[in-house]
């Protein structure tokens, strides 16, 4: 079957940086389906061989040592560019027929990728029906649309109805890069093809959950989008809480991509509304120092750079355990990861008045350095049963023969071209989460909402976060990496 791939915003950064390079990738690899055309579409004027020299320079920048000659040759034969504007209809009936002048005959699925500002999707898929290009009567037709998928649930809503004036739920691929990344689909290995896991994966031996997606940049140029957005829109709305339903869900009746996702969604459906002063007591807000001299930030402007979270998911396995969700902006460093802290041995029998052992913790990292990480108690060589904290680590890139770990758009894209959406967001998933963080937001423009604290650039947060997890009687995992590529 031939394939075609249509990328809408194609002069973005998106195209050149991740896009492009993947689908080389996927290409090099001998992955990508046979007889594959790449179409990039935006308002620029190019030709197809300006357009290619020009990937050809950003590929080699952004995919480094694995850039081939021979290997791109042959590759920038399947990548054409088409000029055309979002907002005219002509030009997607213009469009529509170069697909046509440069597909096989016969059936061609074909992908409509939206890298555009998020402004533009409801326009894109419209004219996309109104053209007659999403029709698929001669092969499958499916769209991916790029986080954020709506600024709020009425948003959400609203593009989730023009979306399915136009195409099926099951064409619709709603994309977060984070389940790309390989750490975070090994999670369905972890739990579900290990019996010495899943039997204490749940309230019985596990005190809480931290989630943490820390970058270690300020906002910079983004400033002035960031400053309309904030953390909670930004990374918990879709990294974080995809994180927390994938460490949370119950195990599917075998791994399809809806069993999949229905699991996710039930674990939405468990998380325990805010209330009253619930929105003090559990969350924290933070703005890093310097946020406000940063160009294109209004004066006194009181968006939360940082964000704590406690969750509650109250069902039969996680009653009574909380899941800490954590992200900022200029912090230490950069590190994705979720820790699974285990309760304390229940008599500490070898235990001295100078040392307390530590319970023993599970730490996924999901980037930069993509591995896992079992801390445990061990007795110190040559002492009268003296113990010390030991790890064992499994890190993927040594065990994947030491190459660079694939970027997680290589597998995505290959995944919306077989037609499985078991990595991509459902639109009642997409709505439930922003029910979840809608109130938060409202709450923290209310008078009522929590003091915005401030912290230095380069630290793990405010410093009442710290005392905030101390009062509860956890800390935090403060460790970057955990692992060291």
């Amino acid at each position: 079957m031939a394939h075609t791939i249509v990328i809408f915003g194609a002069s973005g950064d998106l195209t050149s940086r991740k896009l492009i390079p993947a689908l080389y990738r996927l290409f090099q690899k001998q992955r990508l389906p046979v007889d594959t055309q790449i179409v990039g579409v935006s308002r620029s004027e190019y030709s197809h061989d300006q357009w290619r020299d020009e990937l050809a320079e950003t590929t080699a920048q952004f995919v480094g040592d694995h850039f081939e000659k021979s290997a791109w040759q042959a590759f920038r034969e399947q990548v054409y560019y088409h000029a055309g504007d979002i907002q005219q209809a002509a030009d997607f009936r213009s469009l529509g027929e170069f697909l046509e002048s440069i597909e096989p005959e016969g059936a061609v699925d074909r992908v409509y990728y939206l890298s555009t500002k998020p402004q533009l999707y409801e326009k894109a898929i419209e004219q996309l029906g109104e053209a007659g290009l999403s029709d698929d009567s001669r092969g499958e037709r499916r769209v991916i649309v790029e986080k954020p998928f709506g600024y709020d649930l009425a948003s959400a809503e609203a593009l989730n109805a023009a979306t399915h004036r136009v195409f099926r739920e099951d064409q619709v691929y709603r994309i977060d890069h984070y389940l790309g990344k390989e750490t975070v689909q090994n999670l369905f290995v972890l739990r579900f093809a290990n019996s010495i896991f899943e039997p204490l994966w749940n309230r019985n031996y596990i005190d809480h959950v931290q989630i943490t997606v820390a970058e270690e940049m300020p906002v910079g140029r983004r400033a002035g989008y960031y400053d309309t957005s904030g953390v909670l829109r930004d990374m918990f709305q879709n990294h974080l809480l995809q994180l927390m339903m994938i460490t949370a869900m119950e195990p599917p009746a075998r791994f399809d991509a809806n069993l999949v996702r229905d699991e996710k969604v039930k674990v939405l459906h468990s998380v325990r509304p805010m209330i009253g002063g619930d929105f003090a007591s559990d969350s924290v807000r933070g703005q890093y120092e310097g946020y406000l001299q940063e160009e294109g930030v209004p004066a006194g402007s009181q968006t939360a750079t940082f964000a704590a979270l406690k969750l509650h998911v109250d069902n039969w396995r996680w009653q009574g355990v909380p899941f800490y969700l954590r992200s900022g902006k200029a912090m230490s460093c950069r590190t994705t990861q979720i820790v699974i802290q285990f309760r304390e041995a229940p008599h500490l029998l070898l235990g001295t008045k100078t040392r307390v052992p530590t319970a023993n913790q599970l730490v996924i990292q999901v980037q930069p350095a993509e591995g896992i990480q079992l801390h445990f108690q061990s007795k110190v060589p040559d002492t009268e049963l003296k113990t010390k904290l030991s790890s064992l680590d499994f890190r993927f890139q040594s065990e994947g023969g030491g190459g660079a770990m694939p970027d997680s758009y290589q597998r995505l894209l290959l995944d919306a071209m077989n037609g499985d959406a078991g990595l991509f967001a459902r639109a009642d998933e997409v709505e439930l989460a922003w029910g979840i963080i809608d109130p938060l937001l409202a709450a923290w423009n209310s008078p009522a909402a929590p003091p915005l604290e401030t912290y230095p650039q380069g630290d793990w947060g405010p410093q009442w976060c710290t005392q905030w997890m101390h009062q509860q009687g956890r800390q935090w995992f403060d460790v970057c990496p955990v692992l060291k590529g």
